[in-house]
């Protein structure tokens, strides 16, 4: 079985807390898909509205 890095888990949960106000058992409790799928929406939306600079 391979594990997921828990430094990306801490930045994925960091990035969803700060942008989503989520408590952490609720960012836990999602699919890492799910979390994966929150992460690039924000970062969709975050660069669009930064005139398409990714930050």
């Amino acid at each position: 079985m391979r594990t997921y890095p828990v430094e990306l888990l801490y930045r994925e949960t960091s990035y969803l807390a700060y942008h989503f106000h989520w408590a952490l058992p609720e960012i836990h409790d999602l699919e890492h898909r799910q979390r994966l799928r929150y992460v690039r929406e924000i970062a969709h939306f975050n660069t669009a509205v930064n005139g398409g600079v990714h930050g």
